[in-house]
């Protein structure tokens, strides 16, 4: 069983950056890719990042490629997601979700854990 629990969110301008982070429960962290996705009102998730269980592979959606990072510490149980130059289309809450499957994370709907969400909302 794995518990996740995002934080990092908030309100800031265009051009800000935020981390996120998402603190992960259990002592086999290092046995689960972790994703990232996000839901802004009225639209459906969408994939933002996500990480391999080692750290080694990473993948992004393409409107934030070379705007956010996302990394690992297996150490500390958390995945982090840097988001830099943040736009108003950012604007949404973003999730984190973990399944031993790096390719279940990245399609999202039949991933094993999930968060409850931390809200980003990026002014104009």
């Amino acid at each position: 069983q794995v518990q996740l629990v995002e934080s990092g969110g908030g309100l800031v301008q265009a051009g800000a950056s935020l981390r996120l982070s998402c603190a992960a429960s259990g002592r086999t962290f290092s046995s689960y890719a972790i994703g990232w996705f996000r839901q802004a009102p009225g639209k459906e998730r969408e994939f933002v990042a996500a990480i391999s269980r080692s750290g080694g592979v990473t993948t992004y959606r393409h409107s934030v490629k070379g705007r956010f990072t996302i990394s690992r510490d297996n150490a500390k149980n958390t995945v982090y997601l840097q988001m830099n130059n943040l736009e108003p289309e950012d604007t949404a809450v973003y999730y984190c979700n973990a399944d031993e499957a790096f390719g279940t994370v990245v399609a999202g709907t039949e991933a094993d854990y999930w968060g409850q969400g931390t809200q980003v909302t990026v002014s104009s």
